[in-house]
């Protein structure tokens, strides 16, 4: 039988989280990481800097380093605050807008890929399963730095 942790490999490897490169959009090669960026400052109205990287659970320097990346793609824009200069917010630039929607759409359309596989009943208990998972791991005082949300 499978231990949960072989299992959790395979789901890793199947979304392709250890590619270096998760996803091209328009002759942009992103990493899993800058992926996740763009999905985060996509769904929030102008996020800062610290935000952004306590949502992922990332520290600040590598997480600067991935928004730099980005910024140099012209994929985001980086702001200092009005109120208060330490402050950045992050915005995505109109091509990020595309990149993100297309990555959106490319996920989406290969989970529900996936889902065509499985029964009505089967995707609800899978996607319930995994709610209940992440709030479970919210929980947790040990499990890999959780993260907030």
């Amino acid at each position: 039988m499978e231990t949960p942790r072989e299992l959790f490999q395979i789901m890793t490897r199947r979304l392709g989280l250890l590619n270096k490169d998760c996803c091209s959009v328009g002759g942009c090669n992103l990493s899993a990481a800058q992926s996740h960026l763009l999905y985060e400052i996509d769904r929030s109205h102008s996020p800062s800097m610290q935000q952004i990287a306590e949502t992922l659970g990332t520290d600040i320097t590598t997480f600067s380093r991935q928004v730099q990346s980005l910024v140099k793609m012209k994929l985001v824009t980086k702001t200092a605050d009005k109120a208060d200069r330490r402050v950045y917010t992050l915005a995505l630039t109109p091509e990020g807008k595309m990149v993100a929607t297309t990555i959106d759409h490319q996920m989406n359309a290969y989970l529900n890929e996936a889902f065509s596989n499985m029964s009505e009943f089967e995707v609800e208990t899978l996607l319930r399963s995994i709610k209940l998972f992440n709030e479970a791991m919210g929980k947790s005082s040990n499990c890999c730095a959780p993260v907030k949300g």
